[in-house]
């Protein structure tokens, strides 16, 4: 139930942040952004195909990580530590 819970309290500020997104659209995006950095690279399509069954019309659009990355990188660079994508995306 805590699970749960952390997604409903996430979503909620979502759509406070962003009131005129649709609903499915804040609760998918609640649950990835709360579900996949625990899941390993295998079960990432398992878990995109669930939330398609869910949620059959919704679309969701992933969210422009572009300056954060950036960003990432100087201060990964500055900290004398490589960039490896795969970290990066762990990250956000």
């Amino acid at each position: 139930m805590r699970a749960v819970k952390s997604v409903l309290v996430m979503a909620g500020g979502l759509k406070r942040a962003n009131p005129k997104d649709n609903e499915d659209a804040v609760l998918i995006r609640a649950m990835k952004d709360a579900n996949e950095p625990k899941f390993l690279r295998d079960d990432l399509p398992l878990f995109n195909a669930i939330v398609q069954d869910l949620f059959p019309t919704a679309t969701i659009n992933d969210p422009d990580y572009t300056f954060f990355m950036k960003k990432m990188e100087i201060i990964l660079k500055e900290n004398g530590l490589q960039c490896h994508k795969p970290f990066m995306n762990k990250v956000i």
